[in-house]
């Protein structure tokens, strides 16, 4: 694996994922139908090059690598229904706060599930970008009362997301990528229509403009963003992943004032470049992540 093709693909999937949150504000459906719809197009898209030249590796998985690859999708359904219960009940900027927490959860299960070991300059680097991504959204924190509920529900959220990380980093070193994707979107598919289902959502009730936006936000942040992240889980741990993901709303900012002129204040500036600095402190003095030959 070439080191600049796995970063030049990383950052490929940092942007991807960072435009989610300005294709949602582009459609008024209810954010669990999103997820849901992200997912299908996502599952629509990889069926058919899955079939086309994975199909032996499909139908021969292993128990243990099936049995994870759909909790990790469990874990993905999960995630995405506390996460958008969470917003009924706190503010963005909590939850923002409160999702800077994956890289400690993603080191404590680094630690605990594959024995990783961090540097302590490595360890200082993600304190700094958490701190960054609590500064961004800081300023909006809310706690007490209902939102404290919500609060609750967003750290939740975010140690899903972890593990289903964590998971992946244990399946994607025996399993080629499209299979992996396809078991992990396709399990969390099921799971979130059956949520949609609970709560009598409309599966068809929506504008052209709306579908555009749920066909866009598969290919963009789930098969540009997700999926990248998931191939580069061969060769980087899901405590890097964790790291890489905090650039979201650093990049999420940075498409609002391109595409909506939205001006950033010095708070955001501050807590951009913790993130940033954070990042290359963890990237630059954590040893032990090594490069192997890649199958698609």
């Amino acid at each position: 694996m070439n080191l600049i093709l796995l970063i030049t693909l990383l950052l490929i999937a940092i942007l991807a994922i960072s435009s989610s949150a300005i294709l949602v504000k582009e459609t008024n459906a209810p954010s669990a139908i999103i997820a849901t719809y992200r997912l299908f197009f996502t599952v629509a898209i990889l069926f058919f090059p899955t079939i086309l030249y994975h199909r032996k590796e499909l139908f021969s998985v292993q128990k243990k690598e099936l049995i994870y690859s759909i909790l990790a999708g469990l874990f993905l359904a999960l995630h995405f229904i506390t996460w958008f219960e969470s917003l009924n009940y706190t503010s963005i900027a909590s939850s923002v706060v409160l999702v800077t927490m994956q890289p400690i959860f993603a080191m404590i299960g680094g630690v605990l599930f594959f024995k990783e070991r961090y540097t302590f300059i490595a360890v200082i680097g993600s304190t700094i970008a958490v701190i960054g991504g609590m500064i961004i959204g800081w300023g909006d924190f809310r706690i007490g009362g209902m939102a404290l509920w919500g609060d609750i529900l967003a750290l939740i959220g975010a140690l899903l997301a972890t593990v289903y990380w964590l998971f992946g980093q244990f399946v994607r070193a025996r399993l080629s990528l499209l299979p992996y994707a396809l078991l992990v979107y396709g399990s969390s598919l099921f799971a979130l229509i059956f949520y949609d289902l609970f709560f009598s959502y409309s599966f068809f009730s929506y504008q052209k403009r709306d579908w555009i936006v749920f066909i866009l936000i598969a290919i963009i942040p789930n098969i540009l963003g997700h999926t990248i992240f998931n191939w580069s889980m061969k060769y980087i741990s899901a405590t890097t992943v964790s790291m890489l993901i905090l650039g979201e709303p650093v990049g999420s900012m940075i498409l609002a004032y391109i595409l909506y002129r939205e001006r950033l204040n010095i708070t955001q500036w501050i807590g951009s470049f913790c993130i940033f600095l954070g990042i290359f402190l963890y990237l630059r003095y954590q040893s032990g992540q090594k490069l192997e030959n890649e199958s698609f």
